[in-house]
């Protein structure tokens, strides 16, 4: 991931904040259609969850240039989110509705090079996510 990467994902995501819980919201609507048994893991309230999750992305792309950092952040959050039943197959629909809801969110903002960059970003958290998993379930 390029510096250009970054500052392309950072600033495409300050623009939603206005709309953060919105924008979260319109996210876990497109995961629960696409994949209904991922509503099951979340409690009913879910504009609270949303903006845990805006929370959380806040932090994490403040984060970008402290790549140990992000890393252990990220490594506790993929071994909650295995004690919670997300399963590896999950992390493909979440790269879905989050591009989705990107794009959507976004219109014409959303170009070709800030998904390429968004691609980048979130297939690095998900490995290193994956990766605290699958250490979890080894140990």
């Amino acid at each position: 991931m390029t510096p250009e990467d970054i500052a392309l994902v950072r600033s495409s995501f300050a623009q939603l904040h206005r709309r953060k819980i919105e924008t979260a919201c319109l996210f876990y609507e497109r995961l629960f259609t696409d994949r209904s048994e991922t509503r099951a893991l979340f409690k009913p309230d879910i504009e609270t969850q949303a903006a845990r999750l805006m929370d959380m992305l806040t932090v994490a792309l403040a984060m970008l240039n402290d790549p140990a950092g992000l890393e252990l952040l990220l490594r506790r959050l993929g071994e909650r989110h295995q004690s919670y039943g997300v399963r590896p197959e999950h992390y493909a629909a979440v790269r879905a509705a989050l591009l989705w809801t990107l794009e959507t969110s976004l219109g014409p903002a959303f170009t070709a090079q800030t998904r390429v960059a968004w691609i980048k970003v979130y297939d690095q958290m998900a490995a290193i996510m994956l990766a605290a998993q699958d250490d979890r379930r080894s140990a």
